[in-house]
């Protein structure tokens, strides 16, 4: 699931080097927390947030076929 996560989210950023995917264990759910360049986030939360979405869905989708619980996060690193 991680290396589908970059693929996906690597093809819809302008700087595709300052994405990390970083995964993280809470109460048996992995939660994969997604940083990226700020001017990028916009592009992939999308209008109202359909882009990431999406990209849930298909995590949720994917996991869920392979007997894990996934879920995905966005993180605003402060400056």
């Amino acid at each position: 699931m991680h290396a589908f996560l970059e693929y996906v989210v690597k093809g819809l950023v302008q700087y595709p080097d300052a994405v990390t995917v970083t995964p993280v264990e809470r109460e048996g759910t992995t939660v994969y927390e997604l940083r990226l360049h700020p001017q990028d986030i916009g592009k992939v939360i999308g209008r109202q947030g359909m882009t990431i979405n999406a990209i849930r869905s298909l995590l949720l989708a994917g996991s869920a076929k392979k007997g894990m619980r996934c879920t995905l996060e966005i993180v605003e690193e402060k400056q």
